[in-house]
């Protein structure tokens, strides 16, 4: 499985912390029919869907992108330590492969300069920080956290008038160490890395553009698609998208944007190698893996 991939003077790095079946593919996309999923059972087992549990197999990753100027790292994950209860697997987890996958692509958490997260739910933020002597410390001491600020505003929000556990252990400690930077979702870092507005999963969610060109060398999806299937039918929508409609047009505009392009697009969730290049299928669209 190709957990590295060079684009001239950029380098991509895959950070594995966990892939398995993850949740039935109905209850996750609720506008999947019987007759949808039959007819495309197929070609989705195994790699996509778990043809024993019928659950949709996920891949929790970072990308790390390297470039001249920056070592960036993308995503958190889920992180230790954090309670997430009601959360099966995610709850005082003590593992320690997200790590060492880091360090299999050759970082050390001093290496980070920069950490971008595409949007604030709990299994994007939770390597932002560690728990040291009891306190919620940034993981990686020496980077700056580039949030969106509507992103960010929204969420701080919610959780003044009802906490939210991962706020408070994994965003909110990095802004009161004085490490995040609000910016705009369409801001841009140096010459190889710009920010694009992909709302509706969240209310200001962002991919991540990479490259010099007009046409980007490859993309971070963030959560505006996680299953393959979401390709050949953008307008499902999953089950918890702050706005459904915003965000099943957001994943049409974002296929057809990169449709038949050279950009690889690099899927937060989907089974590796993850990796792909976007074809047309009927009137929808085929996300191909780039072994």
């Amino acid at each position: 499985m190709p957990l590295r991939f060079g684009l001239g003077d950029v380098t991509i790095h895959r950070i594995i912390e966990d892939e398995s079946p993850f949740e039935a593919a109905q209850s996750f996309l609720p506008g999947l029919t019987d007759d949808m999923l039959a007819e495309n059972r197929g070609w989705m087992e195994p790699l996509a869907l778990d043809p024993v549990t019928g659950k949709l197999i996920f891949c929790f990753q970072s990308y790390v992108v390297q470039t001249p100027d920056h070592t960036v790292l993308i995503d958190t994950c889920v992180g230790n330590d954090k309670n997430r209860p009601g959360r099966g697997a995610w709850h005082q987890r003590k593992a320690p492969h997200y790590l060492r996958a880091l360090a299999a692509a050759g970082f050390d958490v001093d290496d980070i300069d920069m950490v971008m997260c595409t949007h604030l739910h709990v299994d994007h933020v939770g390597w932002n920080t560690r728990l040291e002597n009891g306190v919620w410390v940034p993981t990686f001491p020496k980077a700056r956290y580039l949030f969106a600020d509507r992103e960010l505003a929204h969420w701080t929000a919610v959780n003044a008038k009802t906490p939210l556990p991962h706020m408070v252990d994994s965003v909110l400690p990095i802004v009161a160490a004085g490490r995040a930077d609000a910016v705009r979702s369409d801001h841009a870092v140096g010459d190889y890395l710009r920010l694009q507005p992909t709302p509706g999963h969240t209310p200001d969610h962002f991919a991540v553009r990479i490259g010099r060109g007009a046409q980007p060398d490859a993309v971070v999806s963030g959560d505006l698609i996680h299953s393959p299937i979401q390709a050949r039918y953008p307008e499902l929508s999953m089950r918890v998208d702050f706005d459904p409609v915003q965000a099943a047009a957001t994943r049409r505009g974002f296929l057809e944007q990169y449709c038949e392009t050279s950009t690889l697009c690099c899927m937060a969730h989907f089974p590796s190698p993850s990796v792909t290049r976007v074809q047309r299928w009927g009137n929808g669209f085929r996300c191909e893996p780039v072994a």
